[in-house]
């Protein structure tokens, strides 16, 4: 479909599902993607106690250790291929033993799906670890612990790549701390890394298509995460295909 049935003019203006910055720690992206700088359980036997799993489930070596040490929330978005646009989103809770899973929510991500060195323009999903500390949106603070944007310039129109209307797309955003600063609205157009990297990757609310970058989650999911989402606890997103999050 062309590219040109998306209203690209007011998304860029905000600087959202396409464009971003990153948080991460040296020579690992606990922040940002591989090269970033800086910035379902089976039951149990009867009568048996299950406990929740040590590590989160599905995550390999590498991409755990991008997960900073402090993080108590992961939430784990799992595309199903590399080019795929659609995957799946969970928010796991460190009890002091290990990891409880929430529910399992639908999500989309990037029209062309994934990719570990993301470029502005190139329509796929940055691979890595990424902080959630910012959030915003079109409609009143829904109740979450974070700062939280209230803003009209979160306003947007025309159509997404399949047709559908983008209209209270940002209704609720959180900002995705990929090439952007920390501490600031999601609205904020500063790229640390310049602006050829991308930017404005947010999670968002669904608009029953695929993104140009971000992550979009049903309205009412994105509402019970910005509930959820507790700076005490260091909030990270995971996010990628599944083979890569595996390694």
């Amino acid at each position: 479909m062309p590219l040109t049935a998306v209203l690209l003019l007011v998304l860029a203006a905000l600087t959202g599902c396409g464009a971003g910055t990153a948080t991460t720690t040296p020579g690992a992206p606990a922040g940002g993607p591989p090269g970033t700088a800086n910035t379902a359980q089976g039951r149990a036997d009867a009568g048996t106690e299950t406990r929740p799993p040590a590590q989160v489930p599905g995550l390999g070596p590498r991409t755990l250790a991008w997960i900073p040490q402090n993080a108590r929330q992961v939430l784990v978005v799992t595309g199903r291929d590399r080019n795929a646009n659609r995957s799946a989103a969970v928010l796991y809770e460190h009890t002091g033993s290990g990891w409880e899973a929430g529910p399992a929510w639908p999500a989309r991500n990037a029209l062309r799906g994934w990719t570990d060195h993301h470029w502005a323009g190139d329509l796929r999903s940055p691979i890595g670890v990424y902080t959630l500390t910012d959030a915003g949106g079109m409609l009143p603070d829904p109740g979450t612990d974070m700062p939280y944007d209230r803003s009209d310039a979160f306003s947007v129109g025309g159509t997404g790549f399949e047709g559908e209307p983008l209209e209270g797309s940002f209704d609720y955003v959180v900002a995705i701390d990929y090439n952007r600063v920390p501490g600031t609205t999601p609205l904020d157009r500063t790229r640390p890394r310049g602006g050829d990297r991308g930017g404005g990757i947010w999670l968002h609310v669904d608009h029953q298509g695929p993104t140009q970058g971000c992550v979009s989650l049903e309205k009412r999911h994105m509402r019970e995460l910005l509930r959820a989402l507790d700076p005490g606890r260091h909030p990270v997103v995971v996010m990628g295909d599944a083979a890569s999050l595996s390694e």
